[in-house]
């Protein structure tokens, strides 16, 4: 590799002449190609959710490879429209994998080769086998194991089994469950049905996203013991009128203080207490728990409902730009951002590199339920767990163990979305 600008600036033109030469007749001898550099300009726009676009992830790789992040902000719905209408439109896409059944068939996704990514066959095996310490977690709705291997790389079909082609590299993902006030509460909750518990009538809330608001919905239909679903993320017509039935019912009896769709709105409903349990997002815990307020992420016996997001390549990609999109997959799983995403609450793929680039007491606390040995801060240097606690749900195994189904989109999903939006005018 070449030097750096200021070794260029501070050496002589021979010297830098010599080391070019020798830099390229090694690069000619091993038959590798080299990293991109700085001086091309490489600039990779990044289609995604504002949520997974963090500024200081873009930063960080800049500084340390050369290569620009452009970020392009959608909704989740327009992320999965881009890649099905304008693939040209992006050089990577940061997607859920439930999207994938959408996008995949259009043939507008390239299979990722694993031979070229450094630490693949350390990708958590929770997405490779849908394992966690050799157990099998639930893979109702769409489990990543299901799609996130190609059968070539110009594939439009999932394969059955491992390949060398991925469709996406995984990047956030975690567990699901409700939110609760246990000082306004206090009694234990142990169970999904506590949500439509008249108990708690006028100061529930639900997640207004139909695909996900109604997966929450039918954990409670079970809990209940009303139905037993064979998938509970690709239901019947009969099962989704059932659900949706159930939650008209609760909605009219007054049980719904809000049908959230906004973080913000989540996080302020109950701060202010007007709600005391609800669907909720782990990291808006944690916005609601450093205003002071007493707030937990709360593990029930029936499991979580999970989610996970990952990278995927446009077909369209090649070249300069190819090689680049290769060094930030490489350079994501190489740790550094990996830890910073942990240090939000969230997981990332590849645990052993992120564990090398975090302090031992974050790792016992995010990762091994273990209580914190000192103030657990965020990324920003904000203190979100003060010494002595310990992270809601425990240790990963804990938590990731206990999934129950993944967000999906139905095979029903109009049908469903449209007996949704009865359910919200009701």
């Amino acid at each position: 590799m070449s030097a750096s600008n200021e070794d260029n600036r501070s050496s002589s033109s021979s010297l830098k002449r010599r080391t070019l030469l020798q830099g390229t007749a090694g690069i000619l001898a091993t038959g590798i190609a080299p990293f991109v550099h700085a001086q091309e300009k490489v600039v990779l726009r990044y289609l995604g959710t504002a949520v997974n676009q963090d500024k200081a992830i873009a930063d960080k790789f800049k500084a340390d490879t050369g290569i620009e992040i452009q970020y392009v902000a959608v909704t989740t719905d327009d992320v999965t429209k881009r890649a099905v209408t304008a693939p040209n439109s992006f050089d990577l896409i940061d997607t859920e994998f439930f999207s994938l059944k959408k996008i995949v068939p259009t043939g507008n996704l390239k299979g990722i080769d694993t031979k070229r990514v450094k630490n693949a066959d350390k990708i958590t095996p929770l997405f490779t086998q849908g394992m966690v310490a050799g157990k099998a977690v639930g893979d109702q709705g769409t489990a990543p194991k299901k799609v996130i291997f190609l059968e070539g790389e110009k594939s439009k079909v999932f394969a059955k089994a491992p390949t060398q082609w991925m469709t996406l590299i995984p990047t956030t993902y975690n567990a699901d469950t409700l939110g609760i006030r246990p000082d306004l509460i206090k009694r234990p909750i142990e169970s999904w049905a506590e949500l439509l518990n008249p108990e708690f009538k006028g100061k529930a809330a639900v997640l207004n996203i139909p695909s996900i608001g109604i997966m929450d919905a039918a954990m409670v239909v079970e809990a209940k013991g009303i139905h037993k679903y064979k998938d509970k993320g690709n239901m019947s017509k009969a099962e989704i009128d059932l659900t949706i039935k159930t939650l008209i019912e609760a909605k009219k009896a007054g049980q719904f203080r809000a049908l959230w769709k906004d973080f913000n709105e989540s996080v302020n409903l109950m701060a202010s207490g007007e709600v005391v349990i609800q669907s909720m997002w782990s990291p808006a815990v944690t916005a609601v728990r450093s205003k002071g307020i007493d707030c937990v992420f709360q593990p029930l016996k029936e499991g979580y409902r999970a989610w996970a997001s990952g990278f995927g390549l446009p077909t369209t990609l090649s070249g300069k730009k190819l090689d680049g999109a290769y060094e930030f997959i490489n350079w994501f799983l190489d740790g550094w951002a990996g830890a910073y995403l942990n240090r939000q609450g969230y997981y990332s793929a590849v645990l052993e590199t992120a564990k090398a680039k975090m302090e031992p007491y974050e790792w016992a606390y995010w990762m091994e339920g273990k209580p914190a040995a000192q103030d657990i801060k965020s990324p920003q240097g904000v203190v979100i767990a003060k010494a002595g606690s310990v992270r809601d749900g425990g240790s990963y195994e804990q938590r990731m163990g206990g999934i129950a189904c993944w967000n999906a989109v139905m095979d029903e999903n109009e049908y469903m979305v449209r007996k949704w939006n009865e359910f919200v005018a009701a």
